[in-house]
């Protein structure tokens, strides 16, 4: 990790960025900077952690499981976002497992400083507000397309939520997301999304590159 301040890291922090001088200064003392390796868990599914966590660097992947141990990944974290505020309001344990997909650093704030920040600064409240509103138009997306779209509308919008335009305008998935990732995340067997995959790419939906990233056609709406 760098040698930045906890300050200057907050001030990165978009959920920060509101925060009065004497509020950024209140939080930069309560915050602890830790580092987690890949595959080590953020938080458990079912337990409390008490804090708030914010990604800096790295990246995190929201898996829940049931009682025979099969996954369904939920979403994908980068820097930048947060985690842990649903237990910290509703003081319920965590309703999935994040884990660190790389390894990741992160600024932890507990519980009493987090309650403390919201009724402070409206604008930090709205940003928690918002990041909730996102997280449950996702889940109302999946909801749409587990019970509403065939396994090729599910595995089309998955990969489009994955890509991100290039300055030529070109839709690309650079990450390389294994088969049995995308079966976790729509729902279906690897054996089937391997399918959907070589059909969509033998019909020109998308074009895998040497280097394992995956271009996306325009197209590839129609499905999803």
């Amino acid at each position: 990790m760098t040698m930045l301040s906890s300050l200057d890291l907050i001030r990165r922090v978009p959920l920060f960025s509101m925060l009065t001088e004497s509020q950024a200064n209140a939080v930069a003392d309560a915050v602890i900077k830790r580092r987690f390796k890949r595959g080590e868990m953020i938080v458990e599914q079912g337990k409390k952690s008490n804090a708030l966590f914010i990604l800096l660097n790295g990246r995190a992947r929201v898996v829940t499981a049931d009682s025979r141990g099969r996954e369904v990944i939920l979403a994908t974290l980068q820097p930048g976002d947060h985690i842990g505020e649903m237990s910290l309001i509703d003081n319920e344990p965590h309703s999935a497992t994040v884990r660190a997909e790389v390894q990741t650093d992160v600024l932890m704030l507990g519980r009493l400083e987090f309650a403390r920040c919201l009724p402070e600064n409206s604008s930090m409240a709205y940003a928690v507000m918002r990041g909730l509103v996102q997280r449950l138009r996702h889940a109302d997306r999946k909801i749409e397309s587990l019970a509403l779209m065939d396994v090729y509308g599910r595995v089309a919008r998955a990969l489009l939520e994955f890509a991100s335009q290039t300055p030529e305008g070109e839709l690309l998935i650079r990450e390389r997301i294994s088969r049995q990732d995308i079966a976790k995340m729509v729902g279906a067997s690897r054996e089937m999304v391997s399918r959907v995959m070589k059909d969509l790419e033998e019909r020109g939906f998308i074009e895998t590159q040497e280097n394992g990233a995956i271009v996306v056609k325009e197209r590839l709406n129609a499905l999803g």
